[in-house]
């Protein structure tokens, strides 16, 4: 007789049921993002994925695999998404679609398609990009300053007046007034960059990026380990910073709340194929990537360091899983 509690092995869950998964985690950042700053970034997320897509369909075309099979497992659209939500929501049209041709085609397709990527496809984008065009990279609207039309027409061709279309993210203005003479980080944070704990606006897209990332947790699409080692290396070395210059350094809760540091934690450094694989591994990356960003935010030449600590950890993953295996059962480690 078979019992009702069997089978013991769960089913493995297919790419596209955790890549949906994934996008579906994505939604409650992006609401808050499209409430507060404008449609914007939906018109680049629209913008990415149908440039993925077509940039995929045409690399599994030239490799000879099958079209219906890999387009629709979703990773594509991920990684669109991830882009889309990285670069500035009034970027030019063509600005996200050439970051996202670069992410599928080189970033993916050339070193072998899903799985076999060393490099997390969206943060290459982004670094190729904001290497490339840094003004155009860092034009960001306020939050509530541009209207859904007015987006629209900067994205596809308007006019880009600086002064007139763009706010300081609050790291930018951290950057600038930190290193401006006799710079006090309490008057900083008075200025309108800044809201009620952490980037003005920021704050409350980063906790729609919690709460997905909750979601992801709870449904056991990612482990605790890259989401605790990433948020709380950031905050304890935000915090020791803070104590020891708090006239120079923002507390450990504008760090956690300002740029991609939600987004990096739960959606790009939880990549399973360019992340660490093992638990420990799992730790030493999350945490090495807390540092980085913490280090290039305040010392680099650009205001989020997300992505850069991103991609340089991924150098790192064949030697922090290769010295984190655990040892096989019944073999004593060596």
């Amino acid at each position: 007789m078979t019992s009702l509690n069997s089978p013991y092995l769960r089913q493995a869950n297919s790419v596209t049921q955790v890549m949906g998964e994934v996008l579906l985690a994505l939604l409650p950042g992006v609401i808050v993002y499209v409430y507060i700053f404008g449609i914007g970034v939906l018109i680049q997320i629209l913008l990415a994925t149908l440039t993925a897509l077509v940039c995929e369909a045409g690399m599994l075309k030239i490799r000879s695999k099958p079209l219906g099979l890999y387009l629709g497992d979703l990773s594509a659209v991920v990684t669109a998404w991830l882009i889309a939500l990285a670069f500035p929501p009034i970027g030019p049209w063509w600005l996200v679609v050439a970051g996202t041709a670069l992410a599928i085609v080189v970033a993916k397709h050339l070193y072998g398609g899903l799985g076999q990527n060393p490099f997390n496809p969206a943060m290459a984008a982004y670094a190729a990009m904001i290497v490339s065009f840094p003004a155009l990279m860092s034009q960001w609207p306020g939050a509530g300053q541009l209207g859904g039309a007015a987006q629209a027409a900067l994205i596809f061709g308007g006019e880009r007046i600086a002064d007139a279309i763009t706010g300081a993210t609050p790291l930018d203005a951290l950057r600038t007034g930190l290193h401006a003479p006799n710079a006090q980080l309490i008057e900083l944070m008075r200025s309108q960059a800044f809201g009620a704990f952490g980037g003005r606006g920021w704050e409350w897209v980063s906790v729609g990026f919690l709460i997905g990332g909750l979601y992801l947790l709870a449904r056991r699409i990612i482990t605790w380990h890259v989401p605790l080692a990433f948020a709380g290396g950031l905050v304890l070395i935000a915090a020791i910073a803070h104590l020891l210059a708090p006239l120079r350094y923002p507390d450990a809760l504008f760090e956690l709340t300002a740029g991609a540091a939600m987004l990096g934690a739960f959606f790009i450094l939880t990549d399973p194929v360019s992340g660490a694989a093992t638990p420990r591994g799992k730790l030493i990356y999350a945490g090495g990537a807390a540092i980085l960003t913490w280090i290039i935010r305040h010392f680099g030449g650009y205001p989020d360091g997300v992505a850069f600590a991103t991609l340089l950890m991924n150098l790192c993953v064949p030697l922090i899983d290769m010295k984190t295996q655990p040892p096989v059962f019944g073999h004593k480690k060596d």
